[in-house]
């Protein structure tokens, strides 16, 4: 069948009218191809869109951790920033862009990569497209060089400590004290086997080594500098992807917040917001996971010239701070997972705090959240598109609401 594309979906695929999806296309190319349960999954470009370009990375064909990698970058800016308006005219919502931030190639500083052993040796690096094929990306446009460099040492783990009837998953995070690796997915780590993964991690090069959320070992703490803070968060803990991303929200909130003096910091993380907010305000951070609080806390402790910073483990979802706890404070930082947070918006609604710095990683969530809060009254003010997951579908984003 040959069909026209006409517009790019949520997630990167080109769709035709019927509809039907054809990934790694274009709006407005012509392409052909057999179309299986409404999907072309390998069609002949019939006539290229102008924003062609020739992907950049030798593994985008086989690797499906890039999804527009064969567009141009003012295309990927354009249609991330579209999937955001997109979301937001979903609840009648328009508001003004603020110039999108886009992490420059080569910085990711976190990637989840699968490890299968082989009859010899093992294959290491991401699933093809909906696939448990394992690609090889040795020369990945987007890892940190550090990363790249360290997938040898993966192969080897895999190799000595991997399974051919499972994979391990390695997530790999390079921190300021060197590479920082947590394993899931292999054997229990009884005795004999700890202390292998003790004798191989101790001649790793490795900051520190986790099995099953198990510290092996650990050379040097993998702290982070966040703010003035050095944080050394749990194995395999959320942080942003690349730094410059980092950085640009860490701006974003620090400028929503204004001259605010206590601040709540809701699903607060290791302090990526609480800890360079707490040159300027006291701040009291709340999250789901204890760990993450307690390397927060650590970080302020040993900090110098921070103003006071409590914490709270607390399920904002099932239990989120009430209106009445929220009293104490005149500004809020919020940045939940992909669900969004809609009972702690309800909450923060119905408060009487005036300023919110929301940051968001679904728009559609983001969206109907933000609605929530127009409709008590506040205004959103202006919204800034983060790419730190270059070429994939994942967009995120900073706002400012005010009431």
């Amino acid at each position: 069948m040959e069909v026209t594309i006409t517009r790019l979906g949520h997630q990167g695929d080109g769709i035709a009218e019927g509809p039907f999806f054809v990934p790694r296309t274009l709006p407005g190319e012509v392409v052909e191809g057999d179309i299986v349960a409404g999907r072309m999954d390998a069609p002949r470009i019939l006539t290229p869109s102008d924003q062609r370009i020739r992907p950049a990375c030798p593994h985008y064909r086989g690797c499906g951790g890039c999804a527009v990698q064969h567009a141009t970058e003012d295309f990927v800016t354009d249609w991330k920033e579209s999937v955001i308006r997109t979301a937001l005219a979903a609840h009648g919502i328009n508001a003004p862009f603020r110039a999108p931030h886009v992490s420059p190639l080569s910085s990711r500083r976190r990637a989840v990569f699968s490890g299968r052993r082989l009859k010899k040796g093992a294959l290491v690096g991401f699933h093809a497209r909906a696939s448990d094929v394992i690609t090889p990306v040795p020369e990945c446009r987007i890892l940190h060089p550090d990363l790249i460099a360290a997938l040898p040492l993966l192969e080897d783990l895999t190799t000595r400590f991997g399974s051919r009837k499972a994979e391990l998953s390695l997530s790999l995070t390079r921190s300021d004290a060197g590479l920082d690796l947590a394993v899931t997915g292999g054997k229990a780590p009884d005795g004999a086997l700890w202390a292998e993964l003790g004798q191989w991690a101790g001649q790793s090069g490795l900051a520190r080594l986790a099995w099953a959320g198990e510290v092996i070992a650990q050379a040097h703490p993998p702290f982070h500098q966040i703010g003035p803070a050095q944080v050394t968060p749990p194995p395999g803990a959320f942080l942003q992807a690349t730094k410059p991303a980092e950085a640009a929200l860490q701006a974003a909130v620090t400028e929503v917040v204004g001259d605010a003096t206590h601040i709540v910091d809701l699903f607060a993380g290791c302090g990526t917001f609480a800890l360079p907010l707490s040159v300027y305000a006291e701040i009291h951070a709340v999250e789901g996971e204890a760990s993450m609080l307690t390397a927060l806390d650590q970080g302020w402790r040993q900090g110098s010239g921070l103003k006071r910073v409590t914490h709270e483990v607390r399920d904002l979802f099932r239990n989120p701070l009430l209106p009445e706890d929220l009293t104490r404070f005149e500004a809020a930082v919020i940045d939940p997972p992909r669900a969004g947070a809609e009972a702690q918006t309800r909450a923060l609604a119905a408060s009487g705090i005036r300023r919110i710095a929301a940051v968001s990683c679904n728009p559609a969530s983001f969206a109907r959240d933000a609605k929530l809060l127009i409709a008590a009254g506040f205004r959103l003010d202006w919204v800034q598109m983060v790419d730190q997951f270059r070429f994939s579908p994942h967009v995120e984003l900073a706002a400012q609401l005010t009431r």
